[in-house]
């Protein structure tokens, strides 16, 4: 079942495709746009028969059928992103649009993909992890081999171009490295992915470059916050939840939890805890062990983030990294 939210005025419609989930987010979000001879799809939901009858449903309440669709235009690669694209082109070849950064990871490059194993193996090692990141890291060598059968099967157009279907496009990354918003500047509507979320705040998930550098991922998302907060948007449509009415005081309120959480990382610090797993234990307890990949990255983040702020330094002894606080 879904609920089905429509939004229509002279020269777009939007009909938002809302698939209930079980989880934290509450939902999977994905949107029909509908501009002059155009009808876009932003976002693929999941590869599931919800998703799917939420969008042949929807399709047909507002007088489509699939053959009307006339692009793909993906916000970023996650899987609750891109599921249904392989079944929607395979029945209906249209063009899929996404970041150049997407291509790899939905085109399942091995080259990339090992590396990115190698980054992890690394990453938890100077963390400080130990078996709890040697776990992980095996978990991930098996999920490159299991999810072979996810590789995007349609030809992927680099996004590039400024405007696109009317979109400006801007880039979000912090939640992802790929992620991008389209933004209609006349309508004051953001197509956001999975930057700003209304009930719950948006993970900044540590990830490679192309290149295997680590990137400053909760610094990335601060700054794609602050690029949002400085249009004029007064409608947010997010990846999961409900649609965000006024963004702006939800933006604030982001960021100042992610200051206030980082003051209580330095006061940690303090008291003599000094490398990343240490700091996520003493922080998440047990869900350090139930959700090992998103608290590590949102500890990473967050000494990242101070360190490029200078309020961290750090050393590595015997291969894992040490941190301290500089007093100003």
């Amino acid at each position: 079942m879904y609920s089905l939210i429509e939004l229509k005025n002279a020269c777009c419609e939007v009909f938002p495709i809302i698939i209930p989930d079980r989880s934290s987010l509450k939902s999977v979000n994905f949107f029909l746009v509908k501009q002059g001879h155009s009808l876009s799809l932003i976002d693929a939901g999941w590869n599931n028969d919800e998703c799917w009858n939420g969008l042949i449903e929807t399709l047909n309440k507002n007088g489509f059928t699939l053959k009307d669709l006339t692009e793909i235009i993906l916000t970023h690669h996650h899987i609750d992103h891109v599921g249904l694209v392989n079944r929607i082109t395979s029945e209906h070849p249209i063009p899929v649009y996404a970041h150049p950064d997407s291509i790899p990871r939905l085109k399942r490059d091995r080259h990339f993909l090992v590396m990115r194993v190698e980054f992890y193996e690394q990453l938890y090692h100077e963390m400080g992890c130990g078996e709890s990141g040697e776990h992980h890291a095996a978990y991930l060598k098996k999920a490159m081999e299991r999810n072979k059968q996810n590789i995007i099967q349609a030809d992927i157009t680099k996004i590039i171009d400024d405007p696109l279907f009317n979109f400006h496009i801007i880039d979000v990354p912090g939640h992802s490295p790929d992620q991008l918003a389209f933004y209609d500047e006349k309508q004051s509507w953001l197509f956001a992915g999975d930057l700003l979320i209304e009930h719950i705040s948006s993970n900044a998930l540590v990830e490679p470059d192309l290149l295997g550098n680590r990137t400053p991922t909760l610094l990335q998302h601060i700054d794609s916050l602050k690029k949002c907060l400085a249009l004029n948007v007064k409608c947010v449509f997010p990846g999961h939840g409900s649609l965000i009415e006024d963004p702006h005081s939800l933006i604030l309120k982001r960021l100042d939890r992610t200051e206030a959480k980082s003051e209580r990382f330095i006061q940690l610090i303090k008291s003599g805890i000094s490398t990343g797993s240490e700091l996520a234990i003493s922080f998440y307890k047990k869900t350090y062990y139930e959700q090992f990949s998103l608290v590590m990255s949102e500890i990473i983040g967050h000494l990242d983030y101070l360190e490029i702020k200078g309020r961290l330094k750090k050393e590595l002894i015997q291969g894992i990294w040490h941190y301290s606080v500089i007093e100003s």
